[in-house]
């Protein structure tokens, strides 16, 4: 199945439903564009994988760089509703502790809420 994407705005937080495979090519490309495109505006993103069904080694890179482009940047990404496949691709490749992830999307809205909340 191929990765579509639905991008929606709560606040100042922008989430990113991903359905599919985030795997070499398109796939992985159209993910990596679509944060590129939301950094200048946005410095807190969450990424659901609740209905990712395969994650390949380039699906995980695009992860990473995409993780290390909001960091250069400011800006924040968190995990979020993982998927069964994407819990074990991050933990077999400790990639779980470079992420920040959450059982649930409305947990990591919350996160970044406390967070500034903390600051203020």
């Amino acid at each position: 199945m191929p990765l579509s994407l639905d991008v929606s705005r709560t606040g100042d937080v922008v989430v990113v439903q991903c359905r599919g495979r985030i795997v070499f090519g398109e796939e992985a490309d159209e993910l990596r564009c679509v944060i590129l495109g939301l950094l200048p505006n946005t410095k807190q993103i969450i990424l659901n994988l609740a209905w990712v069904e395969y994650i390949d080694s380039c699906g995980l890179g695009t992860l990473v760089a995409s993780f290390i482009s909001a960091r250069h940047r400011g800006a924040e990404i968190k995990l979020a509703s993982l998927s069964p496949m994407a819990q074990r691709n991050l933990r077999s490749t400790q990639l779980e502790r470079l992420f920040e992830t959450y059982r649930f999307t409305d947990d990591a809205l919350k996160s970044f809420h406390v967070r500034r909340e903390a600051a203020g």
